[in-house]
């Protein structure tokens, strides 16, 4: 297929031809990371900056090892000991690193809409969303859809239980969105407090109870608590919020037999879910990380690569 992307800022606009399309790139660059020299000159002359105003580790690091895999030259910039601390502005810092060169940049940022923004200002530089808010996510919703496509096979149909913070969860709006055009029935849970006040223009039905929630599910997804927002009174404890809510073997017995277990990362266990579940034979969160590398070389490579523009 012709492909005409030439930047991800958010999944509403891709079709499920697209993202099959990107799942079976995925899969052949997959074959690399197999290989003793993982290298492939696909972008090489390209430059990518990967401009991260918020704390990363899987998707700073598998963006820099999907750029570097593909032969891409790449310069990881930081807020710290930038001249942000100075006060420069967003649209100057990427004005400055499009002059000097850039092919395309990677933004992660605390802001909501801070990737369109980005994408809005730079002329010539392609620009791929690594998380901005509570907004979006689309890479991880990708990687996301290719490790349960890789275990599951065709997901029309399949079940996917979001439980977890659902307000403050990047992760869970581009999942809905992504899992929903792959045909799978999408069904959250969690604390009432954690729910978004605009729940019904997701299109997921809720179901407070988890238990009730993960009945038949495929798959089993949970989302990390941000520890951050505690002291804000949203759930009594961690301690309270693990023994109604998080992923222990009873709850993953209530679900489909052999339901995939997932989760973003980082893990707060005995928070989200137990040790058990999480280094169990139905877990697939290793998977998703080393998927995250797989998918964000197949994105570079199509956008970069002499695919069509937007």
């Amino acid at each position: 297929m012709e492909w005409k992307h030439r930047s991800l800022i958010d999944l509403d606009t891709w079709s499920r031809e697209e993202i099959e399309y990107l799942l079976e790139n995925a899969k052949n660059m997959e074959d690399l990371l197999d290989r003793p020299i993982k290298k492939v000159p696909a972008l090489r002359g390209k430059l990518v900056v990967n401009l991260f105003y918020e704390p990363s580790t899987r998707t700073r690091v598998s963006f820099e090892l999907a750029e570097k895999f593909l032969s891409a030259d790449v310069v990881n910039w930081s807020a710290s000991g930038s001249s942000s601390m100075k006060g420069e502005t967003l649209r100057d810092t990427a004005w400055t690193l499009e002059a000097m060169g850039a092919d395309a940049v990677v933004i992660r940022h605390g802001a909501v809409g801070s990737a369109a923004y980005l994408k809005n200002k730079l002329k010539r530089s392609a620009v791929f969303n690594g998380g901005d808010g509570t907004h979006a996510h689309p890479t991880q919703a990708l990687l996301d859809i290719y490790t349960a496509w890789k275990r599951l096979g065709r997901l029309d149909g399949k079940k996917m239980t979001i439980i977890g913070d659902i307000q403050h969860s990047r992760v869970a709006r581009s999942n809905m969105i992504g899992f929903k055009t792959m045909g799978v029935n999408v069904v959250l849970s969690g604390p009432p407090t954690l729910l978004p006040p605009d729940l019904e223009s997701f299109g997921a039905a809720y179901e407070a109870n988890p238990f009730e929630a993960v009945k038949e599910a495929d798959i089993v997804y949970l989302l990390r608590i941000q520890k951050e927002r505690q002291d804000e009174g949203l759930f009594p404890s961690l301690d309270e919020y693990f023994l109604t809510y998080g992923a222990d073997e009873r709850l993953i017995k209530a679900a489909a037999k052999e339901a995939l277990i997932m989760h973003p990362g980082p893990v707060n266990r005995r928070v989200e879910i137990e040790s058990a579940v999480a280094d169990g034979p139905q877990s697939a969160i290793l998977a998703q990380v080393r998927s995250g590398v797989a998918v964000r070389m197949a994105l570079l490579y199509l956008c970069l690569g002499g695919a069509g523009k937007e």
